[in-house]
């Protein structure tokens, strides 16, 4: 059978496809601000931050169910438009929807929002995987070659990271524009108009990807079983999971925590956030093509390790703005974390993950992609659970009083020693993550 290459076009209307990290962003940075608000936000606390924790750890739980059920489900799926494109077909407006559905909790007890929350979470994060899994088993899926899966994820990395620097940039802005002086409703017409746009750009992949095409895979005809035995036998694939694991447990506490330092360390206001926001991934943006070159030349590996050493660094110093440096050097911080952040959260993932899903199905005759991306967003997810399930105490854990306020009863505040202690446990998760890469064989 001739293999088809890959056109460029087709190449950038998969990368538009990757709009579902708008809801990502919003769902990291915004949704534990719309709970658990600062202070001075001009918005009032939902409920107390252990029932956050609780309802976001039980959605994350029935989250670990659908990730390798829906990348099995997939790889055993068969119709004319493919084994992939369906389910991002079917997974895209319900995604919008539940997202849009978080801001907008219900007026009753305490009880009852708790109750929303977590019936909404467990919605959110299961047709996130609908959409997210098929989607990144395209590229092995349609990827016949290196070269044309090293294309495929470093479009899927430049399209996440302008939707995601979209996500952290403009909410600032629309904020202000929709809601004025409302900042409730202001922020639910934020988060309206941005699962708009990731709307779109969900059916622009599906309608503009002929999967069928170009794909080179047919219906797996391994077992739940056989699969899970072939994948956890490949020592580089359980390497990778764990360092990715730690990477985004570290990562997602720095996105949540990023609003809290500009307001309540570096003490700006919300524009500042915008402001912040375009520097980090400004930064990343113009180091994403150094980095992509340093990797076809020097392998993922070595890169990896030196970004999350780099990036270790840079979020220790930021324990220490404020008190031994002024706060307005943030600005800097942002800047240079940029610089790691570029490989280690936006090009390696997709194309790593490819290349070990690609040579699994070489070597035991199953195309079982779509696994390999479930489980890999099993463990993203658990890393979103392990964050939002310490994120809430930390925040408020300046003291001993602070502390029994989070696990009893709403009107915890936010502490600063408690957004200082979030930046150590970050730097921790990076060092673990540093581990596990480093044994992990290219």
């Amino acid at each position: 059978m001739e293999l088809k290459k890959v056109p460029l076009s087709v190449q950038i209307f998969y990368g538009i496809g990757v709009s579902y990290a708008i809801v990502d962003q919003i769902f990291s940075q915004w949704l534990l601000y719309f709970y658990l608000p600062p202070e001075n936000s001009g918005l009032k606390p939902v409920m107390a931050p252990i029932l956050i924790s609780l309802a976001l750890v039980i959605s994350r739980f029935v989250d670990m169910v659908t990730d390798p059920l829906v990348g099995f489900l997939s790889d055993k799926f068969n119709s004319r438009w493919g084994r992939r494109i369906p389910f991002i077909a079917v997974g895209s407006l319900p995604l919008a929807v539940t997202t849009a559905a978080f801001f907008y909790p219900p007026a009753g007890n305490e009880t009852m929002r708790f109750l929303y929350l977590a019936a909404t979470g467990s919605l959110f994060f299961t047709f996130y995987t609908i959409v997210g899994a098929p989607y990144n088993a395209l590229i092995p899926e349609i990827g016949n070659t290196p070269e044309t899966r090293l294309n495929l994820s470093t479009w899927q990395s430049i399209f996440r990271l302008v939707y995601t620097a979209i996500a952290m940039i403009l909410p600032g802005v629309l904020i202000k524009i929709i809601g004025g002086n409302d900042v409730a409703f202001g922020i639910r017409g934020m988060v309206g108009a941005l699962c708009v746009l990731c709307l779109m750009g969900g059916l622009v992949t599906v309608w503009k990807v002929p999967e069928r095409k170009y794909s080179t895979g047919s219906a797996s005809s391994a077992s739940f079983r056989e699969t899970m035995g072939v994948l956890f036998r490949n020592r580089a694939f359980i390497f990778y999971l764990f360092g990715l694991l730690f990477f985004f447990v570290g990562f997602n506490n720095l996105r949540a925590v990023m609003n809290y330092i500009v307001e309540d360390i570096m003490g700006y206001g919300k524009g500042a956030i915008t402001l912040a926001s375009a520097i980090l991934f400004g930064m990343s943006a113009l180091f994403f093509y150094p980095t992509n070159r340093l990797s076809k030349k020097y392998g993922y590996r070595r890169i990896m390790l030196i970004c999350l050493t780099l990036l270790t660094g840079f979020t220790v110093l930021l324990f220490f703005l404020g008190k031994v440096f002024p706060g307005k050097y943030g600005f800097v911080l942002f800047a240079l974390m940029g610089i790691p952040i570029a490989g280690a959260a936006f090009i390696f993932p997709p194309a790593m993950l490819s290349e070990i899903g690609a040579r699994i199905s070489k070597t035991s005759g199953y195309h079982i992609e779509g696994v390999c991306f479930g489980i890999q967003g099993f463990f993203l997810k658990m890393a979103f659970m392990l964050s939002i399930l310490v994120l809430p105490i930390l925040l408020v854990s300046g003291g001993g009083a602070g502390l029994r306020e989070a696990v009893t009863g709403v009107g915890a505040n936010v502490e600063k020693s408690g957004i200082y202690l979030t930046t150590l446990v970050s730097a921790a998760a990076f060092i673990i993550s540093f581990v596990f890469y480093y044994n992990y064989e290219e």
